[in-house]
This record gives structure tokens, sequence and C-alpha cells, in this order.
């Protein structure tokens, strides 16, 4: 048996050990291979019969191009890279890795928050840079910093993510409000469900955690941020493309958001140009909310049970 690993320096730049994946097949794995469709996909793959890939995007092309290919396996829980539908006319399971990261996406976005309020990064620096060793004063702050406890925080998607979001918030005396598609029993324990228009002025702080669709897509934008309470911080490590970011940029200049922190942009790696690179009050970390060692160390796992499942000829994980 064949595997290809196409893309696997994101998910395991080395610290984490392929053997077991070895000991399923004969692995090839490369640290990139192209990000759009490209001849090189196919020419790797070449007669593999499992083909595994995070960002590498496998098309109808490309599976025309492989006659060989028996399995797809995707490092991560999105698979819109591949063409699921032609895959399964074509009798080629899609798996996926789902839930393996919740709690460490949760863990991120409070430490976003808690980056905005309590300005640790900008007064590390200060004190790097001696401003603690010329001051008069025993102590001194460059920014006003902002006390959670209190305050009203509203996550717009409740799933999975939301709730770990929202168990954290409420430990910090921080009232919860929530905007879902379904309202879950375990959700109204934690949060209480209101309409979009009722979060979006009442919140201190807005959290995105809902899955981007035609509905979602831009839903932090002007008309929006207009509704909002004068000095809200928006915390985004869901997906770029639910806000507009030159709307959002235009609200930091104006002192509208007081602060956004987003782990996420509309395109990935982030353009030079994006607007919140040179807005004010704007902190962007590069997609790590997923990234903690013991998460990727799951995903390993489960990508290998997921091989394990296809050639035991009951496949788990399906999503086509």
């Amino acid at each position: 048996m064949k595997i290809v690993v196409l893309d696997g320096y994101t998910e395991n730049p080395g610290d984490i050990s392929w053997e077991p994946l070895e000991a399923l097949g004969e692995v090839t794995v490369y640290d990139r291979t192209a990000y759009e469709e490209s001849p090189l996909i196919a020419e790797r793959i070449g007669d593999a019969e499992v083909a595994v890939t995070n960002k590498t995007p496998l098309t109808r092309t490309v599976i025309d191009a492989c006659p060989n290919l028996r399995a797809i396996a995707v490092l991560a829980t999105g698979y819109n890279v591949v063409d699921t539908a032609y895959a399964r006319e074509k009798n080629i399971p899609v798996m996926n890795v789902p839930v393996y990261g919740t709690d460490n996406v949760a863990q991120y976005a409070i430490a976003l928050l808690l980056e905005a309020c309590s300005q640790v990064g900008l007064h590390d620096r200060s004190v790097h840079a001696g401003d603690w060793t010329r001051s008069i004063d025993f102590c001194y702050w460059q920014r006003p910093l902002i006390e959670v406890s209190g305050k009203t925080a509203g996550i717009i998607g409740f799933g999975r993510i939301g709730m770990a979001v929202a168990r954290i918030l409420r430990a910090m005396n921080v009232r919860v409000l929530a905007y879902s598609r379904t309202e879950r029993p375990e959700g109204w324990e934690l949060a209480d469900y209101v309409p979009l228009d009722d979060l979006i002025a009442q919140s201190d702080f807005i959290f995105l955690h809902c899955p981007l669709t035609p509905e979602t897509e831009g839903i932090i934008n002007a008309a929006n941020i207009a509704r909002m309470k004068d000095g809200v911080i928006i915390v985004n490590n869901g997906r770029g493309q639910l806000v507009v970011e030159g709307d959002l940029a235009a609200a930091l200049t104006s002192g509208k958001v007081a602060y956004a922190t987003v782990d996420v942009a509309s395109t990935e790696p982030i353009r030079a140009d994006n607007p919140l690179l040179s807005a004010p009050n704007a902190h962007v970390t590069p997609h790590i909310a997923w990234a903690t060692t013991e998460a990727r160390q799951r995903i390993i796992d489960l990508l290998i049970d997921n091989i394990k499942s296809f050639l035991d000829g009951k496949p788990k994980r399906l999503v086509n």
C-alpha cells in the first residue's frame, strides 16, 4: 500500500513521528505541494492508493489523473479542497479529522480577548525596551487596561467551540449571549440565546465561532458594526471571511471598535495589502489556534485510524 502525504509540514514540521503511518505501508511525505491546481499534485500522487492532504486541492482533474487512487484522507476538519462529490462517483472514500482541538481553539479565543484587555505583549516589549528601568514610578501602563469580569460577551455560533468559550467566560464572571441556527438544551445552561441584533447591541466582546455560509459571510460589516457598543472588542479565530476586513479596519481607525484580535484572514497566507495590517489596535496571528502539539498529535492519530479503517473495509469519518 502506497501512501502519499502531499503537504505534511504545517501539521508536522518534525516534532511528531510519522512512524505509525509508515507501519501501514510505503509512505512518502512532502512538506508542500501546491495550493492551487497543478500537474505536480497528480505527479506526486503517482500510483499511490491513498492520498493525504491538508490544503492541497484534489480536483476532478487530479482524481482522473490518478487511476490507482482508492482513498483520500484529509489532515483537517474542513475538506473543501477535495471534490468530494466526484470522489464518491469514483467510489473513493474521503475521510476527515473532526473534533481534535475544541479546547485549543477556545483557549486561544480567550487568549486573544485577554491580549486586548490586558496588553501583555505591549508591556512585555516596553519592559524589554528599557521603559520600566527608566521609569520614575514602580509601575506604569501605556494603554488603559480593561476588566473582563462583569462584562457581556456575545458568541455568534454556539456549537462545540462556542460552548467551550462560554464555559471559560462564565468562570470569569462574564454574562454570555449566544446566536445560533440551533438552540440546544446544553446551550441554555451556558448562555441566553438572543436574536443577532440583540447580541450585537448588548455585547462588550463579540466572538465568531460560526461556520462560513452564504448567510454568515461578511457578518461583521459596517452596518452591523454601527449597531455595536462603542469600544467593542471583536475576536475572530473562526473564519476570515466572516469579516469585511475593510469595514473592520475603518471602525478601528474611528475608534468605534476598540480592538480586533484575529487568528484568521480572508486570504491565507494574509496579503500584504490586508487593511487589518495597517489598522490601529488590530492584533493578528497566523491561524495557529488549532496548532498545539497535543492537537496535532490527535490529528495524526485520527488520520492513522481513518486509514486503518479503510484498509479494514470499514472507512470511518466519511464526508462523501
